[in-house]
């Protein structure tokens, strides 16, 4: 059941944070443009968050399995997965649809504005949130990989 388990875990990790991190990345160059990539962009990015909740379901469900809920280095992974999902929750999402919003009310005004003006400067914030998303998830990567403690022997 451990093997099942940890297999959908790794799968919906790839299968849906990878996806999240990649449309994220690209949004701010599309959205820059005013582009219609933009809008698949941020589709892309809030369907994924949505079904983001199976991997820590079934990476709590693989710990209880193998009996490590209260190590060290799940809890922070823990941690820093509830970080990474409220960065993209509350500040990645509702800046990306900002961003469109502001692209759809202000036309080719928006576009002319990413050399310092509203667009450039909310751009550049969720190019610098993206990136934070990303490390975090790096981190959660490298914790689950090396597991400290582990019993391995890995």
């Amino acid at each position: 059941m451990t093997k099942l388990l940890l297999s959908i875990h790794v799968l919906a990790a790839i299968l849906v944070v990878g996806p999240i991190t990649v449309a994220a990345s690209l949004f701010p160059r599309y959205a820059r443009q005013t582009s219609p990539v933009a809008a698949l962009l941020h589709r892309i990015c809030r369907g994924y968050a949505v079904a983001g909740v199976v991997v820590p379901v079934f990476g709590l469900a693989t710990a209880i399995q193998l009996g490590v809920l209260t190590d060290v280095w799940l809890i922070t992974s823990l941690v820093l997965t509830a970080v990474a999902a409220a960065v993209l929750a509350l500040a990645i999402l509702p800046g990306q649809r900002r961003m469109l919003d502001d692209a759809a009310g202000g036309g080719a005004r928006a576009a002319d504005e990413d050399d310092g003006g509203a667009a450039g400067a909310t751009a550049s914030r969720l190019a610098m949130l993206t990136g934070v998303f990303n490390l975090l998830w790096a981190v959660v990567v490298v914790l689950m990989i090396v597991r400290p403690g582990s019993t391995t022997g890995a």
